[in-house]
């Protein structure tokens, strides 16, 4: 399950994510995106709906633009007081565990931890505390300009585009695939070229039309977009 908003995501997963002794997943996290916490929920958490115990996490992450000069902490793993593995995050935050980590998890035959849940305390409770511990920055500001180098000279990709999208620069046509890499599509002598830049453009005001019904901008403002 996953849920975003302002360029941070949040996702349940199992604890292998976080604690797997193999940190290729987390360096792969790592240099797209910040950890800005997690939390690691009882075994129990989803025994009523998915029928089984397992260890899972929320984990949430904000993105980034480049990947990081070192490797975080947290794709490396740490101990429990006890000297039970875990991720260094949780070995720095033990108040995001909702409960207590102990060995015992013979899911799929194999040796683990897992999580027992605190008797007498309520989950609900316990995840909104959890949640109101975690802080992120959202800037309004847009990110700085990104260029990537093709055959016909340095392209300004727009920030704000996603990937595997179409833009415009200098009257050529290129597609999107990451945020570094885009390739050279339709020039304007292309029969294609005229079409592309028109959807391209409806594309970008009806984005700008969203945005301003969004922010309440005035109905001439709107209008005009419309």
């Amino acid at each position: 399950m996953k849920v975003k908003t302002g360029g941070i995501i949040a996702f349940v997963t199992s604890a292998g994510t976080l604690d797997k002794a193999d940190e290729r997943t987390r360096q792969a996290l790592a240099d797209k995106a910040d950890l800005i916490g997690a939390i690691r929920l009882p075994s129990t958490a989803f025994k009523q709906n998915a029928n089984t115990e397992v260890t899972t996490d929320i984990i949430f992450l904000q993105k980034r633009s480049e990947p990081p000069a070192e490797l975080p902490e947290w794709v490396h793993l740490g101990e429990t007081e006890n000297g039970l593995p875990v991720n260094k995050y949780f070995e720095q935050n033990p108040d995001m565990i909702l409960g207590e980590v102990v060995e015992g998890n013979k899911l799929y035959g194999k040796s683990g931890t897992m999580v027992i849940p605190t008797e007498g305390a309520d989950l609900k409770e316990q995840l909104q505390t959890a949640v109101s511990k975690l802080s992120a920055t959202i800037s309004d500001e847009r990110a700085r300009d990104v260029y990537a180098k093709t055959e016909h000279g340095e392209v300004k990709i727009p920030s704000n585009l996603r990937n595997y999208s179409f833009f415009e620069h200098e009257n050529h046509i290129y597609f999107k695939t990451s945020d570094r890499v885009c390739s050279f599509r339709f020039d304007r002598t292309n029969s294609h070229h005229r079409r592309a830049k028109t959807f391209i453009e409806l594309r970008d005001t009806t984005r700008e039309l969203l945005t301003a019904q969004e922010l309440d901008k005035p109905d001439s403002d709107i209008k005009e977009l419309q």
